[in-house]
C-alpha cells in the first residue's frame, strides 16, 4: 500500500501514481489509518459535489496529512471546513465581495501594485530571488489594501502562514502561530469596528448581514481572508513564472500576442495545481465511486493535481499548452467549497504576466530549473526562484 503524501516525480510534476489509471484507491496516512487517493477527474467532481461527503474536521475519522495539519484544522476552523447549512450561510455574507465585477473593479490597484514592484525590480542586480522581490509581495500588498491591513505588518502574517502551512511544523508551534493570527484578526475587527475605513473588513462588520455570523465565525472568517488573499496566489505566480520560462517559446508568444494570457493563466493554474494533497473529505453515508464502494467514516483525498492531469480530460495532460482550453480544471475545488477569491486570483496572475511580459521580456532562470526545490508544504511552494535578464524595456 502507497504512504500518503506520495513523492512528486519532480519538482514540476505530481506523482507518476496520479497517472497511472487507478482512479480511487487506498493509501496509507502518517498515522496508520487509511483513507481513500481519488485521483481521477470525474470522481473527484463526483466528491467534491456529493452531500453525502463531509468537509468537516472535526469527525473523528477525516483524513488528515500530517500531524501539523490536524493542530492547524482544529484550531483553526473556517467556514470552508463548514458542510451546509452552515457554510451557505457564512459563504453568502462573504460572497457579494468577491463578484468578479467588484474584484475586476480592483484592477488600477493591482496594476499599481505591480508596476512599483518592477520597477525596484529592474533597479536592482541580477540574480534576483524573484519569490521573495515580487511573487510574495504582489498578493501580500494587494490583500493589505482589500482588507484595510497596514502593508507593514505582511511580513508578520506571512512568517505566521509559513508555520503554520509547513507539514513539517510542531502541532505546539501550529497552534501558537495559529493563535497570533487569530489575534492579528480580531484586533482587525475591532479596529475596523471602532474606526471604519474605505476597505472590505470595515464594510463587513459593519453590514446587516454580518449579523448572520456568530463572534467566532466572523473571527476565523476574517482569518481566511488574510492568509488565503495572498499565499496561494504567491506560490501561483512563482511557479508560473518558472514553467513560462521553461516554456520559453510560449513565453516569447505571450510576449507578442497579450491577448493570449487570460488562456494561459487557466493553463498553469491546471498544469501546476499547487494543491498537490488536497483537498480532503469523510464520507457520512456508503455511496459507489470508481468502481469501489465507499463506506461511512472513510476519508477521502481528492487530488486536484491529478483530475487536472487525467487523459481522459485533458489530451497529453503532462504537456504546457496556452492554446489548450483548460477551463474546465479543479485548482480552485469543484462544488459549494469551490474558492471564494478565485477572481482575485485570477485578476492578479493577469496583470502579473502582462506586465512581466511586457516589461521584462528577457527574463529567464539563474539557475537550471532542476535544482529549484519546493517546501515541506501544503501546497506547491519555491523556496526561492534566482531569476536574471538582460535590460529592462521601458513600457510600449
Amino acid at each position: 500500500m502507497l504512504d500518503f503524501p506520495l513523492p512528486r516525480r519532480s519538482t514540476f510534476d505530481p506523482p507518476a501514481e496520479y497517472s497511472d489509471g487507478v482512479a480511487v484507491r487506498t493509501v496509507r496516512l502518517y498515522d496508520g489509518r487509511e483513507a481513500w487517493l481519488v485521483t481521477g477527474y470525474d470522481e473527484v467532481r463526483q466528491v467534491l459535489s456529493d452531500p453525502r461527503v463531509s468537509a468537516d474536521r472535526r469527525i473523528e475519522s477525516f483524513p488528515f496529512s500530517s500531524p501539523s495539519r490536524v493542530a492547524l484544522e482544529r484550531a483553526d476552523p473556517s467556514f470552508i471546513t463548514f458542510d451546509d447549512p452552515d457554510h451557505a450561510r457564512i459563504r453568502r455574507v462573504l460572497t457579494k465581495y468577491f463578484a468578479v465585477k467588484r474584484i475586476n473593479a480592483m484592477r488600477p490597484l493591482v496594476e499599481g501594485i505591480v508596476a512599483d514592484l518592477l520597477t525596484e525590480l529592474s533597479a536592482s542586480t541580477p540574480p534576483v530571488d524573484f519569490v521573495t522581490a515580487f511573487a510574495v509581495e504582489v498578493p501580500a500588498r494587494t490583500i493589505c489594501h482589500l482588507l484595510g491591513i497596514p502593508v507593514s505588518d505582511r511580513g508578520f502574517f506571512q512568517e505566521l502562514d509559513g508555520r503554520r502551512n509547513t507539514l513539517t511544523t510542531k502541532p505546539e508551534d501550529v497552534r501558537a502561530a495559529t493563535a497570533e493570527m487569530l489575534q492579528l484578526a480580531g484586533d482587525l475587527i475591532e479596529t475596523k469596528r471602532r474606526s471604519p475605513a474605505d476597505d472590505l473588513i470595515s464594510r463587513l462588520v459593519h453590514s446587516e448581514e454580518v449579523s448572520a455570523l456568530s463572534a467566532e465565525e466572523l473571527l476565523h472568517a476574517v482569518r481566511l481572508l488574510i492568509t488565503a488573499g495572498h499565499e496561494t496566489t504567491s506560490n501561483m505566480i512563482g511557479l508560473g513564472l518558472v514553467t513560462l520560462l521553461r516554456h520559453r517559446s510560449q513565453w516569447q508568444e505571450l510576449i507578442n500576442d497579450p491577448t493570449l494570457i487570460p488562456a494561459a493563466v487557466e493553463e498553469l493554474l491546471r498544469h501546476i495545481s499547487i494543491f498537490h494533497i488536497s483537498p480532503t473529505r469523510v464520507a457520512k453515508e456508503a455511496f459507489a465511486l470508481g468502481g469501489q464502494t465507499i463506506k461511512a467514516g472513510d476519508g477521502l483525498i481528492c487530488v486536484a493535481a491529478a483530475a487536472n492531469r487525467d487523459p481522459s480530460v485533458f489530451e497529453n495532460p503532462d504537456r504546457f499548452d496556452i492554446h489548450r482550453d483548460a477551463r474546465g480544471h479543479v485548482a480552485f475545488g469543484y462544488g459549494i467549497h469551490q474558492c471564494l477569491g478565485q477572481p482575485l486570483g485570477r485578476l492578479e496572475l493577469t496583470v502579473v504576466l502582462e506586465n512581466l511580459t511586457r516589461r521584462i521580456p528577457s527574463l529567464e532562470l539563474a539557475v537550471p530549473a532542476e535544482e529549484l526545490e519546493v517546501s515541506e508544504y501544503a501546497f506547491l511552494r519555491l523556496k526561492e526562484l534566482p531569476v536574471t535578464w538582460q535590460r529592462i524595456e521601458g513600457a510600449r
